[in-house]
């Protein structure tokens, strides 16, 4: 194990964020460097606990005690091997993921639990730095090809896991640059697209072809890449999003928040110099009070804007862990996300029943507190009031795939929940064709699209080959739909 004492001598620690009123002048990432000694540490607190439900929490199954003790013991470099050997994109998951794996921290029963997250992306960091991270090109190939629609998580993971074992993987993507919402949804603030940017140089390396500005079902038809391909994955993700359809929707001001975070990203690529949406001298309201609400509301701090209101329908979570969400659930807790941190207002318990205008042009919303009364969420009386707004983002989440296209042009049956309909091993109702990540999941964690894409590899590869030896770290019909 790492420190046998480190749990009880070692507090808690985290990097410092870089102060709110200078971070806010750019779009580098908020955290300050964190001394590899301080890092060890926070490694040196882990129990290694006789079941280690950090095990469970995680999607991947990431060998957690294991790189802790390394990486307390000062072996970085292995630490690194067992981070590569169940996740295939670290520097993401560090970076974006909300740590499941620490609230089943054991430690985190009455205790502060281990900073598995930050250990994880220190890790990733210096191997890079340190030039550990190379590609891994096969021994032999197959002679299968395989296509991937979809550059997102799911996709690139299923992409280098197949690429390794010997296939030609050819990676289709409808926009113009790799890497999905990773790309043009994630803003800059929160990962730099230099991590994805070199990952994907590794993956060109090791073979993968990539193929940007190509939508299938659009400029190419499914059937033509059934008749081109072996197998095909599908990892379109869930960018279906939802919509507010009340009085004053269509007003002038009114955007879905993924109409606003790619213009904001393509500045930072250098597409553009100002992005199209901008928050500037602008009063903002964001309706979610989810991720994506958070990313907006860190790049409108970023833009200048004059206000920033997020609203949200659920009352304000409670601190401490509820007694419903018992260890190790992954608890809905009040939580101040670095956007949070730089300004505005949250606002807890409300509904908009309609947005108000003046020559087409939003001016306000009409807002409405609300109570949860058997079942449903009922107006409280006498609370309507206007909210002045110049700006309105909806972060509402997704609903699944969008239709149009891919999934609308050919035979795949959805499911209730709008997701592509899958068996356990990833498997469509068309043979060689499978899906995974949030396309057959529904919205959900980069890491699950991981673990996802590489259980689906698993699956393809078993297809194509009559057995494999990939690692599939995930069951789509036994693993829960949310974390």
């Amino acid at each position: 194990m790492a420190n046998p004492r480190g749990f009880l001598t070692t507090p808690k620690e985290l990097p410092t964020r870089r102060p709110v009123d200078v971070r806010i002048q750019d779009w580098r990432e908020v955290y300050e460097e964190f001394p590899s000694e301080r890092l060890q540490d926070q490694a040196g607190r882990c129990m290694d606990c006789g079941i280690p439900f950090c095990h469970n929490g995680c999607p991947l199954g990431n060998l957690i005690p294991e790189w802790n003790h390394l990486v307390w013991r000062g072996d970085w470099r292995a630490a690194a091997e067992r981070l590569h050997a169940t996740n295939n994109f670290p520097e993401f998951t560090g970076r974006l993921c909300p740590a499941p794996c620490e609230t089943a921290c054991v430690l985190g029963i009455n205790a502060d639990a281990v900073t598995i997250k930050q250990v994880e992306v220190s890790i990733i960091d210096r191997a890079w730095e340190s030039g550990w991270v190379e590609p891994q090109p096969p021994d032999r190939t197959t002679g299968k090809a395989v296509a991937i629609i979809g550059s997102g998580p799911a996709g690139l993971a299923a992409a280098q896991q197949l690429a390794r074992a010997g296939h030609t993987v050819v990676v289709y993507e409808r926009s113009d640059r790799i890497g999905g919402l990773l790309r043009y949804g994630i803003p800059e603030f929160k990962m730099e697209k230099h991590h994805l940017d070199r990952r994907l140089r590794q993956m060109s390396q090791e073979g993968v072809k990539f193929r940007s500005g190509v939508e299938v079902g659009v400029d190419i038809t499914l059937a033509a890449l059934r008749k081109r391909y072996d197998a095909i994955v599908l990892a379109v993700g869930a960018t279906q999003w939802r919509a507010l359809t009340i009085p004053g929707h269509d007003l002038d001001g009114v955007h879905q928040a993924m109409d606003y975070l790619p213009g904001a990203n393509r500045v930072q690529e250098g597409d553009l110099e100002q992005a199209p949406i901008h928050a500037a001298g602008k009063h903002v309201v964001i309706i979610g009070g989810g991720d994506t609400g958070a990313d907006c509301l860190g790049t409108a701090h970023r833009q200048g804007a004059a206000s920033v209101t997020q609203l949200e329908i659920l009352p304000t979570p409670p601190v401490d862990r509820p007694h419903e969400q018992p260890w190790p659930t992954y608890p809905m807790t009040y939580r101040v996300s670095s956007a949070h941190e730089e300004g505005g207002e949250r606002v807890f318990a409300v509904s908009t029943e309609e947005f108000e205008g003046a020559d087409g042009m939003v001016t306000g919303l009409r807002l409405v507190d609300v109570e949860w009364v058997q079942g449903r969420f009922t107006p409280v009386e006498g609370s309507s009031r206007v909210l002045p707004a110049d700006l309105v983002f909806l972060a509402l989440g997704f609903t699944g795939p969008e239709a149009e296209g891919l999934v609308e042009g050919v035979d795949l049956p959805l499911t209730d929940r709008g997701s592509i309909a899958r068996a356990d091993d990833y498997t469509t109702s068309l043979e060689g064709v499978f899906v995974a990540g949030d396309a057959g999941r529904g919205q959900s964690l980069i890491v699950w699209a991981i673990a996802e894409g590489r259980a689906a590899a698993a699956s393809v590869d078993h297809f194509l080959m009559g057995e494999t030896n990939l690692p599939s770290p995930v069951d789509a019909s036994t693993r829960p739909l949310t974390v």
